[in-house]
């Protein structure tokens, strides 16, 4: 079994709840997150600059004008492992724009499930 946790924009989240829906995954999670990616430097800069206080200052500097976090939803999918590719790649195709801000994939392992219900454990409890 593994999680997929995908961070999407939030208007994305019907057509990929519709989209999953239509491959036969309907189980998941969805969260309201707040969150960034990286940021990027230019870290050109090194080249032109000797001075390492004069850099800690300029990346200070870039930390503090992207900290904003950025509203996202979080999904979470347990499926089984031949399941994997095809949630993934539906998860793609639907958040794909080739802009920054469409979003990351997190795929991890589930060593246990337990159904509070029945007490069923593994695969079953899912």
């Amino acid at each position: 079994m593994k999680e997929i946790i995908a961070i999407i924009r939030m208007n994305k989240v019907n057509t990929t709840k519709k989209a999953l829906a239509d491959t036969g995954i309907c189980g998941l999670h969805a969260m309201k997150v707040k969150g960034r990616g990286k940021i990027h430097v230019d870290l050109s800069i090194l080249d032109q600059m000797g001075d390492s206080e004069e850099l800690a200052g300029i990346v200070n500097e870039s930390l503090d004008k992207g900290s904003r976090l950025i509203p996202k939803r979080m999904l979470t999918i347990l499926v089984q492992d031949n399941e994997i590719d095809k949630v993934v790649n539906t998860i793609i195709s639907v958040n794909k724009e080739g802009n920054k801000g469409d979003g990351k994939i997190f795929i991890c392992p589930v060593s246990d499930a337990a159904r509070v219900r029945t007490g069923e454990r593994g695969e079953a409890a899912v």
